[in-house]
Order: structure tokens, then C-alpha cells, then sequence
């Protein structure tokens, strides 16, 4: 079993910042990918930001310029910097990890959810 731990949520005004955090634990050998996803009311969900083990990004259209997703691998935490933020960017945040578990079986989990609400 794998434990993801998000924080950093919260309500900001239009334009403003927030940092997500995400901290990984549990049966993991080794970490692939680490990414955010969110999902807005009544929408599916839809890939934020992904980064690789050596820190090749990517980023959703409505990402690009404002997020920033970076990664600490010595401690299997993944951040995402979100700046100039704008209410339609209000969603649950989800932690994503792409991983080997001890077993070297490729494995999937996603965190519960952090509330990001962004008002005008």
C-alpha cells in the first residue's frame, strides 16, 4: 500500500499563489512519475502537470506560465506552484504517483484530494 499525504489547498483571491504539496510513502521501490490532476465541479478529471524521475515536465494548456511542478526525490514529494491564479482553476487537486513497488510491479495511486477555491 501506498500513502499519499496532500496539503497546501485553501481559498486565495483572484491572482493570488498557492503551493500543493504531496508526500508519498508505503511499499514503493521506486517513484516514476509524479503528477497533479483536478477536478471541478460537475467536469472530469483532467491532467495538471506531470513530472518525470530526472525532471522532464509537462503541462496542461491552462498550466502553462502559471504552475510550476517540481520534485524531491530523496523524499518522494511532488510541489505545485500555482501563481496568477484564476477562479476557474478552483477544483479538488489530486496527487498522482507512478510507481515500482518492491515487487518491481508497475503501480498507479492517486491522493484523496486537496479543495483549491479561487474567487473573483
Amino acid at each position: 500500500q501506498v500513502q499519499l499525504v496532500e496539503s497546501g489547498g485553501g481559498l486565495v483571491q483572484a491572482g493570488g499563489s498557492l503551493r500543493l504539496s504531496c508526500s508519498a510513502s508505503g511499499s514503493i521501490f521506486r517513484i516514476n512519475v509524479m503528477g497533479w490532476g483536478r477536478q471541478a465541479p460537475g467536469k472530469q478529471r483532467e491532467l495538471v502537470a506531470m513530472i518525470t524521475r530526472g525532471s522532464d515536465t509537462n503541462y496542461a494548456d491552462s498550466a502553462k506560465g502559471r504552475f510550476t511542478i517540481s520534485r524531491d526525490n530523496a523524499n518522494n514529494t511532488v510541489y505545485l506552484e500555482m501563481n496568477s491564479l484564476k477562479p476557474e482553476d478552483t477544483a479538488v487537486y489530486y496527487c498522482h504517483v507512478n510507481y515500482l513497488n518492491p515487487g518491481f510491479q508497475i503501480m498507479d495511486a492517486w491522493g484523496q484530494g486537496t479543495l483549491v477555491t479561487v474567487s473573483s
